[in-house]
Protein backbone atom coordinates (compact mmCIF):
# COMPACT_ATOMS: atom_id res chain seq x y z
CA UNK A 1 0.00 0.00 0.00
CA UNK A 2 1.00 3.43 -0.74
CA UNK A 3 0.11 5.69 2.20
CA UNK A 4 -0.94 3.69 5.56
CA UNK A 5 -1.95 6.97 7.00
CA UNK A 6 -5.68 7.68 7.12
CA UNK A 7 -6.59 11.00 4.35
CA UNK A 8 -7.86 13.82 5.72
CA UNK A 9 -8.85 17.07 3.40
CA UNK A 10 -9.04 20.51 4.35
CA UNK A 11 -10.77 23.58 2.25
CA UNK A 12 -9.56 26.44 3.96
CA UNK A 13 -8.17 29.94 3.76
CA UNK A 14 -4.90 30.20 4.85
CA UNK A 15 -2.76 33.63 6.03
CA UNK A 16 1.13 34.15 5.23
CA UNK A 17 2.67 32.95 8.28
CA UNK A 18 0.42 29.91 9.17
CA UNK A 19 -0.82 30.60 12.23
CA UNK A 20 -4.44 30.20 11.53
CA UNK A 21 -6.16 28.09 8.50
CA UNK A 22 -4.63 25.50 6.32
CA UNK A 23 -0.99 26.22 8.13
CA UNK A 24 -2.82 24.73 11.14
CA UNK A 25 -4.92 22.14 9.44
CA UNK A 26 -1.45 20.72 8.44
CA UNK A 27 0.38 20.85 11.56
CA UNK A 28 -2.96 19.34 13.63
CA UNK A 29 -3.13 16.56 10.75
CA UNK A 30 0.04 15.70 11.00
CA UNK A 31 0.76 15.45 14.62
CA UNK A 32 -2.15 13.30 14.76
CA UNK A 33 -1.20 10.47 12.78
CA UNK A 34 -3.02 11.53 9.74
CA UNK A 35 -2.11 12.44 6.23
CA UNK A 36 -3.38 16.13 4.69
CA UNK A 37 -4.30 17.09 1.27
CA UNK A 38 -5.32 20.74 1.28
CA UNK A 39 -7.67 22.85 -1.10
CA UNK A 40 -6.64 26.51 -0.61
CA UNK A 41 -9.49 28.90 -1.08
CA UNK A 42 -8.28 32.12 0.18
CA UNK A 43 -5.34 34.15 1.05
CA UNK A 44 -5.30 36.53 4.09
CA UNK A 45 -2.04 39.11 4.18
CA UNK A 46 -1.83 42.07 6.69
CA UNK A 47 -1.67 45.14 5.48
CA UNK A 48 -1.00 46.77 8.76
CA UNK A 49 -1.22 46.58 12.13
CA UNK A 50 -5.15 45.50 12.40
CA UNK A 51 -5.94 45.35 8.96
CA UNK A 52 -6.55 42.08 7.06
CA UNK A 53 -7.16 41.25 3.06
CA UNK A 54 -8.73 38.09 1.51
CA UNK A 55 -7.74 37.27 -1.97
CA UNK A 56 -10.47 34.93 -2.73
CA UNK A 57 -9.58 32.41 -5.60
CA UNK A 58 -11.54 31.85 -8.51
CA UNK A 59 -14.51 28.97 -7.79
CA UNK A 60 -12.55 26.72 -10.72
CA UNK A 61 -9.63 26.92 -8.82
CA UNK A 62 -10.77 25.62 -5.76
CA UNK A 63 -12.82 22.75 -7.44
CA UNK A 64 -9.50 21.87 -9.30
CA UNK A 65 -7.17 21.39 -6.20
CA UNK A 66 -9.88 19.31 -4.43
CA UNK A 67 -10.46 17.30 -7.70
CA UNK A 68 -6.68 16.86 -7.79
CA UNK A 69 -6.48 15.27 -3.87
CA UNK A 70 -9.70 13.44 -4.60
CA UNK A 71 -7.54 11.71 -7.65
CA UNK A 72 -5.08 11.13 -5.27
CA UNK A 73 -6.27 9.51 -2.29
CA UNK A 74 -10.02 8.92 -1.38
CA UNK A 75 -9.83 10.84 2.17
CA UNK A 76 -11.64 9.23 5.40
CA UNK A 77 -12.92 12.72 6.22
CA UNK A 78 -13.32 16.37 5.09
CA UNK A 79 -12.87 19.91 7.57
CA UNK A 80 -14.54 22.64 5.06
CA UNK A 81 -13.46 25.93 6.95
CA UNK A 82 -13.30 29.46 5.45
CA UNK A 83 -15.14 29.54 2.23
CA UNK A 84 -16.70 33.10 1.05
CA UNK A 85 -17.60 32.91 -2.54
CA UNK A 86 -21.35 31.25 -2.69
CA UNK A 87 -20.32 29.92 -6.48
CA UNK A 88 -17.14 28.06 -4.00
CA UNK A 89 -19.27 26.91 -2.11
CA UNK A 90 -21.92 25.03 -4.37
CA UNK A 91 -18.81 23.39 -6.40
CA UNK A 92 -17.59 22.30 -2.88
CA UNK A 93 -20.62 20.94 -1.84
CA UNK A 94 -21.10 18.66 -5.38
CA UNK A 95 -17.43 17.56 -4.72
CA UNK A 96 -17.52 16.12 -0.75
CA UNK A 97 -21.53 14.92 -0.92
CA UNK A 98 -19.78 11.38 -1.27
CA UNK A 99 -16.92 11.92 1.73
CA UNK A 100 -17.78 9.84 4.68
CA UNK A 101 -17.03 12.33 7.32
CA UNK A 102 -17.59 16.23 7.04
CA UNK A 103 -16.96 18.57 9.34
CA UNK A 104 -18.12 22.28 8.61
CA UNK A 105 -16.71 25.14 10.38
CA UNK A 106 -17.42 27.93 8.50
CA UNK A 107 -15.37 30.35 10.12
CA UNK A 108 -17.69 33.26 10.19
CA UNK A 109 -15.87 35.44 12.20
CA UNK A 110 -12.14 35.35 13.97
CA UNK A 111 -10.86 34.96 17.34
CA UNK A 112 -11.29 38.76 18.06
CA UNK A 113 -14.72 39.30 16.32
CA UNK A 114 -14.00 40.30 13.56
CA UNK A 115 -16.67 38.91 10.46
CA UNK A 116 -15.29 37.46 7.74
CA UNK A 117 -18.39 36.77 5.57
CA UNK A 118 -21.30 38.68 5.04
CA UNK A 119 -25.35 38.16 5.47
CA UNK A 120 -25.11 36.86 1.65
CA UNK A 121 -22.56 34.34 1.77
CA UNK A 122 -23.78 33.16 5.30
CA UNK A 123 -26.86 32.57 3.96
CA UNK A 124 -24.84 30.66 0.83
CA UNK A 125 -23.32 28.71 3.80
CA UNK A 126 -26.47 27.10 5.18
CA UNK A 127 -28.14 26.28 2.09
CA UNK A 128 -25.23 24.90 0.55
CA UNK A 129 -23.12 23.47 3.03
CA UNK A 130 -24.50 22.86 6.47
CA UNK A 131 -26.62 20.13 5.15
CA UNK A 132 -23.30 18.05 4.48
CA UNK A 133 -22.24 18.11 8.30
CA UNK A 134 -22.00 14.99 9.95
CA UNK A 135 -20.75 17.68 12.36
CA UNK A 136 -21.06 21.51 12.26
CA UNK A 137 -18.54 23.50 14.95
CA UNK A 138 -19.48 27.03 15.40
CA UNK A 139 -18.82 29.41 18.05
CA UNK A 140 -21.44 30.65 19.89
CA UNK A 141 -21.80 33.89 18.36
CA UNK A 142 -21.19 32.48 14.97
CA UNK A 143 -24.56 30.73 15.80
CA UNK A 144 -25.93 34.13 16.94
CA UNK A 145 -25.39 35.40 13.43
CA UNK A 146 -26.96 32.41 11.97
CA UNK A 147 -30.04 32.15 13.73
CA UNK A 148 -30.28 35.80 14.05
CA UNK A 149 -30.78 35.89 17.72
CA UNK A 150 -28.80 35.86 21.49
CA UNK A 151 -27.96 33.01 22.95
CA UNK A 152 -27.10 33.72 26.62
CA UNK A 153 -27.82 30.49 28.75
CA UNK A 154 -27.13 26.98 28.50
CA UNK A 155 -31.06 26.25 27.65
CA UNK A 156 -30.64 29.01 24.38
CA UNK A 157 -27.65 26.89 23.41
CA UNK A 158 -29.56 23.51 23.39
CA UNK A 159 -32.43 25.10 21.07
CA UNK A 160 -29.79 27.03 18.65
CA UNK A 161 -28.34 23.43 18.68
CA UNK A 162 -31.83 21.91 17.89
CA UNK A 163 -32.60 24.50 15.40
CA UNK A 164 -29.47 23.73 13.91
CA UNK A 165 -30.04 20.36 13.02
CA UNK A 166 -33.64 21.08 11.84
CA UNK A 167 -31.96 22.88 9.37
CA UNK A 168 -29.81 19.58 8.09
CA UNK A 169 -26.98 19.65 10.48
CA UNK A 170 -25.87 16.20 11.70
CA UNK A 171 -24.70 16.72 15.14
CA UNK A 172 -23.50 19.97 16.15
CA UNK A 173 -20.68 21.50 18.64
CA UNK A 174 -21.65 25.07 19.90
CA UNK A 175 -18.35 26.42 21.46
CA UNK A 176 -17.21 29.75 23.52
CA UNK A 177 -20.59 30.12 25.15
CA UNK A 178 -19.61 32.65 28.55
CA UNK A 179 -22.76 30.92 30.43
CA UNK A 180 -20.84 30.69 33.77
CA UNK A 181 -18.76 33.46 34.90
CA UNK A 182 -15.19 33.00 34.31
CA UNK A 183 -15.64 29.86 32.22
CA UNK A 184 -16.03 28.74 28.70
CA UNK A 185 -19.23 26.40 27.90
CA UNK A 186 -19.15 24.21 25.13
CA UNK A 187 -22.53 22.28 23.90
CA UNK A 188 -22.49 18.70 21.92
CA UNK A 189 -25.60 17.92 20.52
CA UNK A 190 -26.21 14.61 17.86
CA UNK A 191 -30.03 15.01 17.46
CA UNK A 192 -30.86 12.79 20.65
CA UNK A 193 -28.50 13.29 23.27
CA UNK A 194 -26.76 16.48 24.28
CA UNK A 195 -23.75 17.03 26.39
CA UNK A 196 -21.95 20.65 28.30
CA UNK A 197 -18.46 20.76 28.98
CA UNK A 198 -17.04 23.92 30.72
CA UNK A 199 -13.20 24.80 30.50
CA UNK A 200 -12.15 27.80 33.09
CA UNK A 201 -8.98 28.65 30.68
CA UNK A 202 -10.80 31.30 29.17
CA UNK A 203 -7.53 32.88 27.49
CA UNK A 204 -6.02 29.49 26.07
CA UNK A 205 -9.11 28.79 24.41
CA UNK A 206 -10.05 31.35 22.51
CA UNK A 207 -5.65 32.10 21.18
CA UNK A 208 -6.02 32.91 17.99
CA UNK A 209 -5.52 29.30 16.07
CA UNK A 210 -7.08 27.23 18.70
CA UNK A 211 -10.03 26.85 17.16
CA UNK A 212 -9.07 25.49 13.99
CA UNK A 213 -6.70 23.16 15.92
CA UNK A 214 -9.91 21.80 17.81
CA UNK A 215 -11.87 21.23 14.41
CA UNK A 216 -9.12 19.57 12.44
CA UNK A 217 -8.18 17.41 15.31
CA UNK A 218 -11.98 15.92 15.47
CA UNK A 219 -11.84 15.83 11.46
CA UNK A 220 -8.58 13.11 12.02
CA UNK A 221 -10.32 11.34 15.07
CA UNK A 222 -13.49 10.50 12.42
CA UNK A 223 -11.25 9.33 9.83
CA UNK A 224 -9.55 6.99 12.35
CA UNK A 225 -13.10 5.42 12.80
CA UNK A 226 -14.09 7.64 16.06
CA UNK A 227 -17.63 8.20 16.60
CA UNK A 228 -18.97 11.69 17.14
CA UNK A 229 -18.84 11.94 20.55
CA UNK A 230 -15.21 10.20 20.77
CA UNK A 231 -13.52 12.49 18.41
CA UNK A 232 -14.89 15.53 20.22
CA UNK A 233 -13.26 14.11 23.19
CA UNK A 234 -10.23 12.82 21.99
CA UNK A 235 -9.45 16.04 19.79
CA UNK A 236 -10.35 17.81 23.30
CA UNK A 237 -7.63 16.17 25.24
CA UNK A 238 -5.27 16.74 22.09
CA UNK A 239 -5.83 20.72 22.11
CA UNK A 240 -5.98 21.02 25.70
CA UNK A 241 -2.82 19.28 26.61
CA UNK A 242 -0.83 20.29 23.63
CA UNK A 243 -1.91 23.76 22.45
CA UNK A 244 -4.26 25.46 25.30
CA UNK A 245 -1.76 24.73 28.37
CA UNK A 246 0.95 23.44 26.63
CA UNK A 247 4.11 25.75 26.54
CA UNK A 248 6.14 27.23 23.85
CA UNK A 249 10.20 26.05 24.28
CA UNK A 250 11.02 29.66 22.10
CA UNK A 251 10.16 31.54 24.91
CA UNK A 252 11.25 32.18 28.40
CA UNK A 253 14.64 30.88 30.25
CA UNK A 254 14.04 27.39 30.13
CA UNK A 255 15.53 24.70 27.24
CA UNK A 256 13.51 22.47 24.56
CA UNK A 257 13.86 19.34 26.62
CA UNK A 258 11.54 20.83 29.69
CA UNK A 259 9.10 21.88 27.05
CA UNK A 260 8.90 18.96 25.37
CA UNK A 261 8.64 16.67 28.88
CA UNK A 262 6.44 19.39 30.48
CA UNK A 263 3.51 19.15 27.33
CA UNK A 264 4.11 15.28 27.00
CA UNK A 265 3.02 15.29 30.83
CA UNK A 266 0.11 16.94 30.14
CA UNK A 267 -0.63 15.14 27.35
CA UNK A 268 0.06 11.90 29.41
CA UNK A 269 -2.46 14.10 32.21
CA UNK A 270 -5.14 14.42 29.57
CA UNK A 271 -5.40 10.27 28.68
CA UNK A 272 -5.10 9.12 32.18
CA UNK A 273 -5.94 11.27 34.90
CA UNK A 274 -9.17 8.94 35.46
CA UNK A 275 -7.18 6.12 36.55
CA UNK A 276 -3.71 7.80 37.76
CA UNK A 277 -3.71 10.33 40.30
CA UNK A 278 0.43 9.95 41.17
CA UNK A 279 3.00 11.81 40.12
CA UNK A 280 5.15 8.36 40.11
CA UNK A 281 2.56 7.17 37.51
CA UNK A 282 3.72 10.01 35.37
CA UNK A 283 7.25 10.36 35.80
CA UNK A 284 7.90 6.71 34.97
CA UNK A 285 6.11 6.75 31.72
CA UNK A 286 8.28 10.10 30.50
CA UNK A 287 10.94 8.25 31.76
CA UNK A 288 12.38 10.51 34.28
CA UNK A 289 12.47 10.67 38.21
CA UNK A 290 9.72 12.16 40.09
CA UNK A 291 12.40 14.36 41.31
CA UNK A 292 13.02 15.66 37.91
CA UNK A 293 9.33 15.53 36.73
CA UNK A 294 9.24 18.27 39.69
CA UNK A 295 12.02 19.79 38.46
CA UNK A 296 10.43 20.05 35.03
CA UNK A 297 7.01 21.21 36.08
CA UNK A 298 8.80 24.33 38.32
CA UNK A 299 11.11 25.29 36.08
CA UNK A 300 8.34 25.66 33.48
CA UNK A 301 5.40 26.53 35.24
CA UNK A 302 6.42 27.23 38.59
CA UNK A 303 4.25 24.37 40.34
CA UNK A 304 4.58 20.92 41.24
CA UNK A 305 3.61 17.96 39.28
CA UNK A 306 1.32 17.04 42.46
CA UNK A 307 -0.23 20.71 41.85
CA UNK A 308 -1.06 20.55 38.75
CA UNK A 309 -2.32 16.78 38.88
CA UNK A 310 -4.70 18.49 41.34
CA UNK A 311 -5.42 20.87 39.64
CA UNK A 312 -6.55 18.99 36.31
CA UNK A 313 -8.90 17.13 38.81
CA UNK A 314 -10.52 20.16 40.58
CA UNK A 315 -11.12 21.08 36.94
CA UNK A 316 -12.59 18.12 35.89
CA UNK A 317 -14.72 17.97 39.43
CA UNK A 318 -15.99 21.18 39.27
CA UNK A 319 -17.82 20.89 35.63
CA UNK A 320 -19.02 17.29 36.34
CA UNK A 321 -20.52 19.46 39.74
CA UNK A 322 -21.76 22.40 37.54
CA UNK A 323 -22.97 20.79 34.31
CA UNK A 324 -24.14 17.27 35.10
CA UNK A 325 -26.56 15.31 37.22
CA UNK A 326 -24.10 12.69 37.87
CA UNK A 327 -24.29 11.78 41.76
CA UNK A 328 -21.18 12.50 43.78
CA UNK A 329 -20.27 8.79 43.75
CA UNK A 330 -20.33 8.71 39.90
CA UNK A 331 -18.32 11.67 39.61
CA UNK A 332 -15.81 9.81 41.99
CA UNK A 333 -15.70 6.90 39.87
CA UNK A 334 -15.32 8.41 36.56
CA UNK A 335 -12.35 10.34 38.03
CA UNK A 336 -10.40 7.49 39.33
CA UNK A 337 -10.96 7.64 43.23
CA UNK A 338 -11.50 4.75 45.00
CA UNK A 339 -14.28 5.59 46.92
CA UNK A 340 -16.56 8.84 47.33
CA UNK A 341 -14.85 9.71 50.80
CA UNK A 342 -11.83 9.81 49.28
CA UNK A 343 -12.91 12.10 46.42
CA UNK A 344 -15.00 14.41 48.73
CA UNK A 345 -11.61 14.81 51.20
CA UNK A 346 -9.88 15.90 48.31
CA UNK A 347 -12.67 18.26 46.87
CA UNK A 348 -12.97 19.98 50.05
CA UNK A 349 -9.17 19.74 50.57
CA UNK A 350 -9.09 21.78 47.73
CA UNK A 351 -11.57 24.21 47.27
CA UNK A 352 -13.01 24.70 51.08
CA UNK A 353 -16.20 23.15 50.61
CA UNK A 354 -17.53 19.36 50.02
CA UNK A 355 -18.92 18.78 46.38
CA UNK A 356 -22.48 18.67 47.21
CA UNK A 357 -21.94 22.10 49.65
CA UNK A 358 -20.50 23.08 46.04
CA UNK A 359 -23.33 21.78 43.94
CA UNK A 360 -26.09 23.43 46.26
CA UNK A 361 -24.02 27.11 46.06
CA UNK A 362 -24.57 26.92 42.61
CA UNK A 363 -28.11 26.25 41.99
CA UNK A 364 -28.94 29.10 44.66
CA UNK A 365 -26.29 31.60 42.97
CA UNK A 366 -28.38 30.36 39.47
Amino acid sequence: MRFQLPSVLTINGSDAVGEAGLGVDVHTISAMGGRSLVAMTSLALRTGREEVVFHDLQPHLVADQIEAALFDSKPKAVKVGLVRLPETMLLVSRLIAGLPHRVMAPSIMTSEGKLLLSTEEVSAWMKHLLPLSNLLILRVREAEIMLGRTISSDEQMLQAAMELHALGAGAVLLRGGHVIDNYLTALLYDGEKHSFFTSRNTSGWQRHGVSGAMTSAITVRYAMGDSTEQAVANAHSYVHSRIVYAVSPSKGTYTMRPADIYNNFLSLLAAHYTKAHDVVFYASMLCVSPRYLQYITDKVVGRSPKQIISDYLMQESRSMLMCTRFTIQEIAIRLGFSSQAQFARFFTREQGTAPQAYRHSLSVSE
